[in-house]
């Protein structure tokens, strides 16, 4: 069977010359026979190009400038490049403008700062002692404080050009998607807070947890990054500050409240985080139905046996149950002096047992270790037991080589770095 081919490519000389004329004749067809690989017109990437140009200096005009102290995200303006959250009298100030504002803050700042430091002395110079009835109550003090916060808050909103904070909807990168929001990250004057007062002050983590509203696992990871990044300043090493500073004005960011400045005196640090969120233990997942008679007291630890019997509380298992028992005395309506009194025994009490602890275990190692003294190096024995290796000879607490068991460190999946953060 002959091949199926055109009649076109088995023509004479003459033939192709005249299909040669003719083509010559209709460019057009020619032309049609040459096409790019897209399919997309050039009247199509004209008009495309001129919306992208045309939204470019309209609406997306706004976000050449972010705003200061706020993200730069599409989800917070509109198609016509107005602001979600700003109320209708609200106006974007210039450059120039909130260079007069910075400049006029700092001026009201230290005045205040003079006629505080003026007060003081003048108060210090009468040396007027008040009363206790004089003296105003924690509890009043407090009361207090919220009226002025909340007193400034209502005159910031009557201001016309007042702008609310940003909201969840303001947090969405990418407006398709609405179920991401870029969550929040420390500060730059956060974390340097956070490392001066761990190995400056020399508060524990959990102290500094409580008071910058962080997790103990990030107060570790802060105190660790900072000291390495002084490590990295000390040896002349150059840092990505430039990306670094990029990276922190397109998310959100935990600002520090320095309570020592007169303007902070009545505000409270910002919470970063939940720090006292307890993880589900593996024994709580399964449902149990425990009988229990009407005349009992049925109890968190009573619920805890029931699953294991060595399952502690969520009062216990909490990262800093402290604050449990500091509600607890709000409630019983303990005063504030009292509260505090009882908290620094409480604290004091835990690291006094800590210290005995590591004393114990320090002793318990020196009397099990015998050191004996050589010219160039010393043999030191250590009292040992079968029994440490378990049932399988693999404990951690065996000695020697376990012949068959590859190191941990060689295994895919295995976490390397420290995962625990000893309060």
């Amino acid at each position: 069977m002959p091949p199926r081919l055109g009649s076109t490519r088995l023509t004479s000389k003459a033939s192709s010359s005249s299909s040669t004329l003719t083509a010559a004749a209709r460019p057009s067809t020619v032309a049609c026979t040459q096409r790019q690989f897209s399919q997309t017109s050039s009247q199509q990437v004209t008009r495309r190009r001129r919306e992208f140009y045309q939204w470019l200096n309209g609406p997306g005009r706004q976000l050449r400038k972010p705003l200061p102290n706020s993200t730069n995200y599409l989800g917070a303006w509109d198609k016509y490049g107005n602001l979600v959250r700003a109320p209708p009298t609200w106006e974007r100030k210039t450059p120039e403008q909130l260079e007069k504002e910075e400049a006029e803050k700092a001026k009201a700042k230290a005045k205040a700062k003079a006629d505080a430091i003026e007060k003081a002395k003048k108060e210090g110079e009468e040396g007027k002692a008040k009363t206790p009835a004089e003296e105003e109550k924690p509890d009043d003090l407090e009361a207090s404080v919220r009226r002025d916060e909340e007193k400034a808050k209502a005159q910031e909103e009557q201001d016309p050009n007042y702008l609310p904070q940003e909201s969840e909807e303001d947090l969405q990168p990418f407006p398709l998607n609405r179920y991401f929001r870029s969550q929040p990250v420390l500060s730059e004057a956060l974390r340097e807070e956070i490392y001066q007062r761990v190995t400056r002050d020399g508060a524990t983590v959990s102290l500094a947890s409580v008071e910058f509203g962080v997790s103990n696992e990030r107060v570790g990871a802060v105190v660790r990054l900072k000291q390495l990044e002084k490590e990295w300043i000390a040896q002349g090493k150059q840092l990505a500050q430039p990306y670094a500073k990029a990276v922190l004005q397109m998310l959100p960011q935990t600002p520090f409240i320095d309570q020592s400045l007169p303007e902070n005196k009545n505000t409270r640090p910002i919470p970063h985080e939940p720090i006292n969120d307890l993880i589900v233990h593996p024994a709580t997942r399964q449902q149990l139905f425990v009988p229990v008679a009407e005349s009992r007291k049925f109890t968190r630890e009573d619920a805890g046996k029931a699953f294991a019997n060595d399952l502690l509380p969520a009062d216990a298992r909490i990262p800093h149950p402290e604050l449990v028992q500091a509600e607890r005395e709000i409630a019983e309506g303990l005063p504030r002096a009292q509260r505090e009194q009882r908290a620094v025994e409480r604290f004091q009490k835990e690291q006094a047992a800590k210290a005995a602890a590591e004393a114990a275990k320090k002793a318990e190692e020196a009397r099990s270790r015998n050191v004996v003294p050589q010219r160039r190096w010393d043999y030191v024995f250590t009292d040992v037991s079968v029994e440490r290796a378990g049932k399988d000879g693999r404990g951690v607490g065996g000695v020697g080589w376990r012949y068959g068991f590859p190191h941990e460190d060689r295994k895919k999946g295995q976490v390397k770095i420290p995962t625990k953060v000893d309060a």
